[in-house]
């Protein structure tokens, strides 16, 4: 049972060591990005007719952030590491007595991998939850200000349309 032991803590040591390769390839690319600039052929403007909402819409881009990326890459197989080990581990104790004879060392095994874990995994949370939070204030600042451009078109061309008829009842009563 010591032999299976080692060997699950080796497998979750080299997931791990490649999750933390995988981030810091991630950050290089990340920093190598901002650093370098990059190339663009020079466009030809074409004059178009745009609307101001086609503009605000193209203002903020809906990529993938570094937040999305650690998220996915990082807390959810850790999550899913750690509750698939405390898994097995009430299954194998189930069905097996000799895990119930040594129950209290894999739930400090547990306790030892999800302790960290879950640290990291609040952290990233937390990270993940600011920065929703920043997107939904920008999509509410947003759809104000689209509300507040189509009140004032709307207001506009109502008073054109206005101005306009009180042009053409001046006009006729002249005649």
């Amino acid at each position: 049972m010591n032999e299976w032991l080692l060997l699950m803590l080796e497998v979750i040591a080299a997931v791990t060591a490649f999750l933390g390769m995988i981030i810091c390839l991630l950050m290089v690319i990340v920093a190598v990005k901002r650093i370098v600039p990059k190339r663009r052929m020079p466009k030809i403007k074409i004059p178009k007719k745009e609307r101001r909402t086609e503009k605000m819409s193209k203002e903020k881009g809906e990529g993938i952030t570094f937040n999305d990326i650690f998220m996915f890459m990082i807390a959810v197989p850790l999550v899913l590491l750690w509750v698939g080990f405390a898994g097995f581990v009430i299954h194998s104790g189930l069905n097996d007595a000799a895990v119930l004879e040594q129950i209290e060392g894999y739930t400090t095994l547990i306790a030892i991998l999800g302790g960290p874990a879950l640290l990291i995994i609040k952290d990233a949370l937390d990270v993940w939850k600011q920065e929703q939070a920043e997107k939904t204030a920008f999509y509410k600042v947003k759809a104000q200000a689209v509300i507040d451009y189509n009140d004032n078109v709307l207001r506009q061309a109502q008073d054109i349309e206005t101005k306009s008829q009180e042009h053409e009842h001046k006009m006729q009563s002249k005649k």
